[in-house]
């Protein structure tokens, strides 16, 4: 049930038997040269739309289609609304459902930046005695399969795409290997901040176009994608999701 197409009578009758809802944010950002800025909005709007297959009856609230993703920000095209903004953002949004009769939130995400800003929106809630429960999707496929690990932009992000619309992935663009860009001889980069000295990983932040040129990260080449991955994928995630969202109705407060 999307909140958007329903009446404010309907949605005052929902929060007289339900105190759950769920949110989905994104972000507008690089995502190497071959996939779409939307990657990390597109692909949870997608289980969204896979889930309303399945489970009718929980709302869902419009996606946040922002995040922050401030080291990304210098590619072309990417937005970065820093987590300041993201944080007030988000807690006004569940400010207003609370109103309303919502208790327990489900944030379906699809950006690592997002990650501590909804923690943080969690603890608040919960110290108003509600709970928010986090699902960082490209993380929990991780556990469902081993084989489906991915970095930023990589074999993982890109089959996800191909599995809602081969047509928005560049694949001209697909081509080389990853060369990450050291700091010097002796600090070796080894991801977006991470950097190995003496077999210790250390943190140093950097803009990732200072990282690496293309714009994608990790160890799964975005040549390993197929379609047929990223609907395996994407099917088994919006299985979990609502297998989770009967359970989390459960939850008494």
């Amino acid at each position: 049930m999307r909140l958007a197409n329903i009446t404010w009578p309907q949605a005052e009758a929902y929060f007289k038997t339900h105190d759950t809802v769920l949110l989905a944010i994104g972000s507008i950002e690089c995502h190497g040269r071959h996939l779409p800025l939307g990657t990390d909005t597109l692909i949870p709007d997608k289980i969204l739309e896979l889930l309303e297959k399945k489970n009718k009856d929980i709302l869902v609230v419009p996606t946040i289609p922002f995040g922050c993703c401030d080291s990304l920000e210098p590619y072309p095209g990417s937005i970065d609304i820093n987590m300041d903004v993201l944080y007030r953002y988000l807690h006004c949004i569940v400010g207003s459902l609370r109103l309303h009769g919502a208790k327990k939130f489900i944030v379906l995400n699809g950006h690592g930046g997002n990650v501590k800003i909804i923690e943080r929106v969690g603890l608040d809630l919960n110290k108003e005695g509600c709970l928010l429960a986090l699902l960082n999707w490209w993380l929990n496929v991780w556990e469902m399969d081993p084989a489906w690990k991915g970095g930023h932009g990589g074999g993982e992000e890109t089959a996800a795409i191909m599995g809602i619309d081969p047509a928005l992935v560049d694949m001209k663009e697909i081509n080389g290997d990853l060369k990450l860009k050291d700091v010097s001889p002796g600090l070796k980069a080894t991801g977006f901040f991470s950097v190995e000295f003496k077999g210790v990983q250390v943190s140093i932040p950097r803009l990732t176009p200072k990282v690496t040129d293309n714009g994608w990260i990790g160890p799964d080449h975005p040549n390993t994608a197929t379609p047929e991955w990223g609907r395996k994928m994407l099917g088994a995630f919006t299985d979990y999701l609502a297998d989770f969202i009967d359970e989390f109705e459960k939850v008494t407060l």
